[in-house]
């Protein structure tokens, strides 16, 4: 869950590939697919675009320059609407809100139990408008609505109410001395909290940094993605329905350069939270400490491994290994874009996660039991393409794929490749896109290093049968989470985030309360006391 580029200091985003729809001519083969979806005229999302203004202080505003710019159909490249386009002076009159909604408003003074009501109330609200919400974060990304409405808005409902029910269980400890003191420490919230949310689940990383900052007493600017701003908007207004004070939660759309820049430079904005490219993430800390040290917590890229072991069931794992990879049309920083299969039963992997991937059904996100929609938008459909040509060009096979579907949109054919080396770019970079690479490894000291020879530590999936095999496995992987027999759990309560370049922080669960906090210590003197 970022796009993923310095010019967009904001979130993720990559591309796509090109054939007729029904045939794949690249390199040596040619394959056939269930696209028929691909091929037919898009069908008209059932939602409008009501809100698409900047939300600052409560009220729903022009951006300061009058400026706007496109949000666009990834199934078409179509405009869908014209969204405010923010700029510095618009995070200064976001940061001018949420700082007198931090000192002087009554967020943070009102108790605890207050703020959770309103969260739960806010809750409630997503899930009686789950449907709209769900069409609306489709149209503008192009995820599958099946995917949106039964799975993403529902988690998103249910970090909210995890949240809200943290809010007035966040206490400090007493603490004995040596000597007569009294000491207790406080936990307090930081104040204004900066966050960045990416394209790649608008929502659902909406909510993770939402929702803890807020039962924590903080307030909040959040920059959307330019690619997919229309969902925050629609949401943050419910949140006001739900009785959230103004200048509480502002939203500011727009560009990096613009307004993430400004947002992570400014001297008022005492915490930044962001999810995106590791690249941008550097540019963020660089910002964050040339100005006041404000304290950084990023969720960033990865090229997880995902571990085939020889005694593995291989229909269950070639399914796993699948969904690990091609859920969300590839645009996970999670997936298990690195798959490892034990040379014995490697070449039957390959068949049939090749046979997999020909079936899967590939069209308009708004049909039903479409399994994958188009990439996010133009940039990222042409990286992907180049990505699949360096594929080919290193000495991989091409296995299926290789080529984007029909001649509107930014579709791409399920493509995967086998003999694949370390050493080639597809194995090394996050394509962020539907393309799987498949691995052969002999033991299992060989498949440890080989999976943590990388800059990232995100995530990694373990596929075997074998208890000692699993806990091995689960100790010496250098990643965040690692999933044995099962792949992207997200529950509320489980924190996320990774080692190495794959970021800092962790965000879910009780962990991620602790972004959002500080801790201040209080020492007083105790006259005869009767006990120490």
């Amino acid at each position: 869950m970022a796009a993923r580029r310095i010019s967009s200091l904001l979130s993720r985003s990559l591309p796509l590939i090109s054939s007729d729809g029904k045939k794949s001519y690249f390199g040596r083969r040619i394959y056939r697919y269930s696209t028929a979806a691909a091929l037919e005229d898009p069908i008209k999302p059932p939602v409008t675009v009501e809100y698409d203004k900047l939300l600052i202080n409560g009220r729903f505003v022009d951006a300061a320059s009058g400026k706007t710019f496109k949000t666009l159909d990834p199934r078409t490249g179509e405009v869908i609407a014209h969204v405010a386009e923010g700029d510095a002076e618009d995070i200064n009159r976001a940061v001018a809100a949420a700082r007198e909604a931090f000192d002087v408003g009554p967020w943070p003074k009102m108790t605890a139990y207050e703020r959770s009501k309103i969260m739960f109330r806010f809750a409630d609200l997503v899930e009686k408008h789950n449907d709209e919400i769900a069409a609306l974060e489709s149209w503008d990304n192009g995820k599958p609505y099946e995917q949106s409405a039964n799975i993403e808005i529902p988690k998103v409902v249910r970090i909210f109410r995890y949240y809200a029910g943290w809010a007035d269980k966040i206490h400090g400890l007493t603490i004995p001395a040596d000597g007569p003191h009294h000491v207790q420490t406080l936990h307090e919230p930081i104040g204004v909290a900066g966050q960045i949310v990416p394209w790649n689940f608008p929502l659902l990383l909406f909510a993770w940094k939402v929702g803890p900052a807020l039962a924590c007493g903080n307030t909040i600017v959040l920059k959307t993605a330019e690619q997919t701003p229309l969902s925050a908007l629609l949401v943050s207004k419910l949140f006001h329905e739900a009785g959230l004070p103004p200048g509480v939660l502002n939203v500011v759309s727009g560009f990096g350069p613009t307004v993430g820049a400004a947002l992570c430079s400014h001297m008022n904005v005492d915490k930044v939270a962001f999810t995106g490219s590791t690249e941008t993430g550097k540019v963020i800390v660089e910002l964050a400490a040339k100005s006041n040290l404000k304290p950084v917590t990023l969720e960033l890229g990865g090229k997880s491994p995902f571990i085939v072991c020889e005694d593995a069931d291989v229909d269950k794992a070639v399914e796993l290994a699948h969904s690990a990879l091609f859920f969300n049309q590839g645009q996970c920083c999670c997936a298990g874009s690195r798959t490892y299969v034990h040379e014995k039963v490697y070449d039957e992997f390959v068949e049939k996660a090749k046979a997999r991937a020909m079936k899967r059904t590939v069209g308009d996100p708004f049909k039903s039991g479409t399994e994958q929609g188009p990439q996010i938008d133009a940039v990222q459909f042409k990286k992907i393409l180049r990505y699949i040509r360096s594929g080919t060009e290193s000495g991989a096979n091409l296995e299926a794929g290789g080529d984007k579907l029909g001649t509107k949109g930014y579709y791409i054919q399920p493509t995967v490749f086998s003999n694949v080396k370390d050493d080639m770019l597809i194995a090394k970079e996050e394509i962020f896109g539907p393309v799987q690479s498949i691995l052969k490894f002999k033991d299992l000291d060989e498949v440890i290093r080989r999976a943590n020879n990388t800059q990232y530590g995100l995530a990694a999936g373990v596929f075997t049968q074998n208890l000692d095999t699993a806990n091995t496995l689960m100790r010496a992987l250098r990643a965040g989470t690692v999933w044995i027999n099962c792949y992207d759990v997200f529950d509320a309560a489980i924190p996320f985030g990774g080692y190495k370049m794959s970021g800092n922080g962790r965000e879910k669960g009780e962990y991620g309360l602790k972004n959002y906090l500080q801790v201040k210590a209080i020492v007083t003197t105790l006259k005869n006391p009767a006990w120490l």
